[in-house]
């Protein structure tokens, strides 16, 4: 263990804290900073009408002078969705593998990003200096090639983020773990370990990747028509056992969805990915051959696979129409937030007489260790310090428990929020402070100009509706000349409340002709005396509260 201990450090999360997704953590050696990860957060049912989350950057902002780069562990959006957003603001060099690379730059053409970015790639034996502090990385295994550990010297110790990872003794060259050198980080000494929490309150061990391919083929054996097989288009993994599955089944894939096809030409091409000659077809093919030789591999317009079988469950899928002879295979879990979505649609799927596959880990591993294997990680990197990753707060949790059971003290366990900054100094590891932290919110084209007051008026929208109020007034005698009208939408069918809208009209216009005939009146107290009307009679006759909207004209 280096122990001269001068360095001061500091670690903080912007995201991954608590949630699952946006993950983005930076740290800090005396005037360095070093962000580990960009990425984003799909948005959770109350966020109506939002399309990604961000984390709240304004602390990278602040400390511009001090970024020496982003490292990136592997391509999957939740660790590189941001950077089509940041790299608008802050112009710092960004490392990645070959194949992050090549997503990252997808995804900032799909952002019409117009900046220039400096890429370094990065492998297995990479080693880069900045002013005396070395990073080198580690290769991990996940459902992605190309992710690695990131691993920070200092004087104390290696500050090591693992990253999304699990260990799979099965894996492929191309996925393997480098587990010699994982174990030889931790022989030099690590002072803190980031990692990964999301499987943590999975027991035991995952099952290896070598059983998917074989348990696949047996559900292309048995199918008599088309099988559909729904999956995210980064990952990379199901792709190649589809692949593989259908070669060995001789069946030929027809890719659906324009993300999962760009994906699937990039991983080809790069060598990441390998399909034998002629296995891929276009989908106008596949319509042609008979179903029992005919694979369906699909993403929605996103990347995830929910929107593609919502659509198909409603027979408004463009390419694909489902018939009762079909295989539907979901072979991914859903993102926090949609798993009401997937169900609905897995049962819409149902009601079409598909053969559904859903909810088996037979025919799907995650890409999140389970605990034993979280263990291991522990276990070879033997930490001085441990703070768990990357997880809502029970997976934080579950994951301090595992690394108690590995003789860790609970004194030397950190579990942060977002903002909050880990000190490592003098031996002791503490929180030592707070930075600015939270959400940005994408709606379309928007960054950040969607917050909590405009998300709380679509909730209002959506629970009670809108009641617009328009009334025109004589400029000179202040007289009603026209209305009061009320509109309303997404509150009550208007031919069927006569009665209540009749006296919602009444309220109004008492309100506006004591309110005018004073001497004198401000614009702001009349509309807001007829809200406050309004809302009191609403309420009392419908238990709901509408947004209420006075629109008051003079002529």
């Amino acid at each position: 263990m280096k122990n001269k201990g001068n360095s001061n450090i500091q670690i903080v999360a912007l995201g991954g804290q608590g949630e699952l997704g946006k993950n983005m953590y930076v740290v800090e050696i005396d005037q360095k900073m070093f962000v580990l990860d960009a990425g984003l957060m799909f948005p959770e049912d109350e966020m109506l009408g939002i399309d990604a989350v961000i984390p709240d950057v304004s602390y990278l902002l602040e400390n511009k002078h001090k970024l020496q780069g982003i490292f990136i562990s592997h391509g999957h959006e939740d660790h590189i969705g941001a950077l089509a957003y940041l790299l608008d603001y802050i112009d710092v060099p960004v490392y990645g593998s070959k194949l992050s690379i090549e997503l990252i730059k997808i995804k900032l053409k799909e952002a019409k990003f117009k900046g220039k970015v400096k890429f370094f790639e990065i492998d297995n034996n990479t080693l880069l200096n900045f002013d005396g502090t070395t990073i080198k990385f580690f290769k991990t295994n996940h459902s992605i090639p190309g992710s690695y550990g990131i691993c920070i010297d200092t004087d104390q110790g290696s500050i090591v983020y693992t990253g999304d990872f699990k260990f799979d003794q099965g894996a492929s060259p191309l996925y393997a773990a480098d587990l010699g050198k994982m174990a030889k980080i931790g022989q030099e000494g690590v002072l803190i370990l980031l990692s990964d929490s999301v499987g943590a309150e999975m027991p035991g061990y995952l099952m290896s990747e070598m059983m998917i391919e074989e348990n696949m083929m047996d559900v292309f054996h048995s199918s008599e028509g088309r099988v559909i097989i729904a999956s995210f288009a980064s990952n990379i993994n199901t792709i190649q056992h589809t692949m593989n599955a259908a070669y060995k089944s001789n069946r030929k894939v027809a890719i659906v969805g324009n993300e999962i096809r760009q994906i699937t030409d990039l991983t080809i091409s790069s060598g990441f990915l390998h399909v034998e000659e002629d296995v891929i077809i276009p989908i106008s093919e596949a319509n042609d051959l008979p179903d029992h030789e005919v694979v369906i591999l699909v993403a929605g317009a996103k990347g995830e696979p929910i929107s593609a079988l919502e659509r198909m469950a409603r027979k408004a899928h463009k390419q694909v129409a489902l018939t009762s002879t079909d295989t539907v295979v979901v072979a991914a879990s859903p993102v926090r937030g949609g798993e009401l979505a997937m169900s609905r649609a897995i049962d819409a799927l149902f009601r079409t007489g598909v053969k559904v596959v859903a909810g088996k880990r037979s025919l799907y591993v995650p890409g999140h260790g389970a605990q034993e294997e979280l263990k291991m990680m522990l276990n070879l990197m033997k930490p001085r310090y441990f703070m768990p990753v990357h997880g809502e707060y029970r997976m934080l949790k579950a994951h301090e428990k595992i690394a108690k059971k590995c003789n860790l003290d609970k004194d030397d366990i950190v579990i942060a929020e977002n903002g909050e900054v880990v000190e490592l100094k003098k031996n002791e590891i503490r929180i030592s402070g707070k930075v600015s932290a939270g959400n940005i919110l994408i709606d379309g084209s928007g960054v950040g100009d969607v917050g909590n007051i405009v998300l709380r008026d679509r909730r209002l929208l959506s629970q009670d509706g809108i009641l617009l109020v328009v009334v025109t007034l004589d400029r000179a005698t202040k007289a009603i000349v026209s209305g009061p009208e009320i509109i309303s939408r997404g509150f009550v069918y208007v031919r069927e409340s006569e009665h209540l809208i009749d006296r919602a009209v009444e309220i109004v216009r008492e309100s506006v002709e004591e309110n005018v005939s004073g001497a004198n009146f401000d614009w702001s107290s009349l509309k807001q005396d007829v809200r406050d009307r309004l809302s009191s009679h609403l309420y009392e006759a419908t238990k709901r509260r509408p947004m209420i909207l006075p629109i008051i004209m003079e002529i």
